[in-house]
């Protein structure tokens, strides 16, 4: 992990420069009060009212005018191994991090976001980072995860790499089953009772649960 640049008691929310809405930043500054943008999300962030207290990246996207604007909170990382986003993750400490910006645009930046979630876990980062996009929220499985679910709820699941897990509550159990990307699958599993268990052998699974469940999903997480 990185020396983190912003170290916070409270929540942080991550915005990135993909698609994001005004309801979309304040859905996650409700509950995760200090804004940071990955590179170009700063841009993303000034049009729509909010500034950054930092901006987290290599700087190939963010305009010059921004940055002139926000001298003094600009934290350069050089290097192109890696994305902003991930960038931007190793580089904060918080009890957890909500993502905005990230889903619903160029698919190979989603994708990138998607792999730097579980590389994030699979490599030990403990805090909480949950994407939120238009319809869904994402987050990489711990090991044990117990959620607050309604019967009926859809929830996803998708490994990208060979999970194995056990399931409680859904309607279609996983227990047994190998997942991988390019095998099995558990995409539109539905919820079946008010409380759901999921445990993996190893990282690896991404959640997918609806929007709406937000708060949910940070309860089992920060459990």
């Amino acid at each position: 992990m990185n020396q983190p640049i912003v170290e916070s008691p409270d929540a942080v929310t991550l915005i990135a420069g993909g698609p994001c809405t005004a309801r979309d930043l304040a859905l996650a500054l409700r509950h995760a009060p200090v804004l940071v943008a990955a590179d170009g999300g700063a841009d993303r962030a000034l049009a729509l009212g909010a500034e950054p207290v930092a901006v987290i990246g290599d700087f190939d996207s963010v305009s010059e005018a921004t940055q002139q604007r926000l001298a003094g909170r600009l934290f350069p990382i050089a290097e192109q191994e890696t994305t902003d986003f991930d960038k931007a993750l190793r580089s904060i400490a918080a009890p957890f991090l909500l993502a905005v910006g990230v889903a619903g645009g160029r698919v190979d930046h989603e994708l990138a976001v998607l792999s730097a979630l579980v590389r994030y876990r699979a490599e030990g980062g403990q805090m909480p980072c949950l994407l939120i996009g238009a319809q869904d929220v994402i987050f990489a499985a711990p090991p044990v995860l117990d959620l607050a679910l309604v019967p009926g709820d859809r929830l996803s699941l998708f490994p990208l790499t060979q999970v194995r897990g056990r399931s409680l509550g859904l309607h279609w159990p996983i227990d047994g089953l190998d997942m991988a990307p390019d095998g099995r699958i558990g995409t539109s599993n539905r919820v079946s009772e008010a409380r759901v268990r999921l445990e993996f052998d190893q990282p690896g699974m991404l959640v997918i649960l609806p929007r709406a469940r937000l708060d949910a999903a940070l309860r089992g997480l920060s459990a």
